[in-house]
């Protein structure tokens, strides 16, 4: 009986520590968007979890919804508290403020404070609309627009981006103010298709797709110290512009990575 109740003890310690992982809440978080895309009609077609390769390895999709007024390259993120960031930052922040209550007075609370950094969603939703444009690139004039969605109690009132960062109630809006038919019904069909074709979700885990992100971090940090452009191939070279020196690529206009 003791060994059946440490087990039980266990189990519920375990699961109280899993539910609280960044993996669980981001599979809640993309239920939760998987659940809000099938209320748009039918002519909507919805795509969950989609892994591409890429020159660097894999990308993974949280959500793809192809229609004929365009692509739509959904990021989640599912966090509370106050989130600072815009469009240019590497990383946004989080700030979470809780009231804690004094352990030998507890008709006394102080508010604790904790700061948490994650990378900038804009560009991972920029970064998957340019991978499915090249996968699907005999679609020349393609349109895919990148969106994060929050889900959970996150503040984005210090958010300020140029694309589409809303909250999870927005999210059907967001898709459906896009009304101009730039796609046949033909080419919906032919897109979706290919993009089923060429998900790798099958043939990639998590691990294997983590690997691959830090393997292409590895590559890109590599080219950098050897003044080497991780995007075109071209030389890094000093410059000067209104918030001081950076590097910027000598491809300059075709290729607009920069190093501050």
């Amino acid at each position: 009986m003791a060994v059946l109740l440490i087990l039980i003890l266990i189990i519920i310690i375990a699961y109280r520590f899993w539910a609280k992982s960044p993996k669980h809440k981001g599979k809640i978080g993309e239920a939760r968007v998987h659940n809000i895309l099938t209320q748009l009609p039918d002519e909507y077609v919805i795509l969950d979890d989609v892994v591409l390769k890429t020159d660097r390895g894999t990308t993974q999709i949280d959500h793809v919804v192809v229609s004929k007024y365009g692509l739509f390259a959904i990021e989640t993120k599912n966090y509370r508290g106050e989130i600072y960031g815009d469009d240019n930052r590497k990383e946004w922040t989080q700030i979470i403020a809780t009231d804690v209550t004094y352990r030998k007075k507890w008709y006394k609370t102080y508010t604790y404070i904790s700061k948490n950094h994650f990378y900038n969603p804009v560009k991972q939703a920029i970064g998957h609309a340019i991978e499915i444009k090249k996968t699907l690139n005999d679609w020349q004039y393609l349109k895919v627009i990148p969106i994060v969605v929050f889900v959970g109690d996150a503040s984005l009132n210090n958010v300020t981006s140029n694309h589409h960062v809303v909250y999870d109630s927005y999210l059907l809006n967001t898709i459906q103010c896009y009304n101009t038919i730039v796609l046949t019904d033909d080419d919906v069909n032919a897109i979706v298709n290919r993009l089923v074709h060429c998900n790798l979700r099958e043939f990639v885990d998590d691990r294997t797709h983590i690997r691959n992100i830090k393997q292409a971090q590895c590559d890109m940090q590599y080219k950098i110290r050897s003044g080497i452009c991780p995007r075109c191939g071209a030389s890094l070279v000093k410059r000067t512009g209104p918030y001081g020196e950076f590097y910027g690529c000598s491809n300059y206009p075709k290729c607009k990575f920069t190093l501050h």
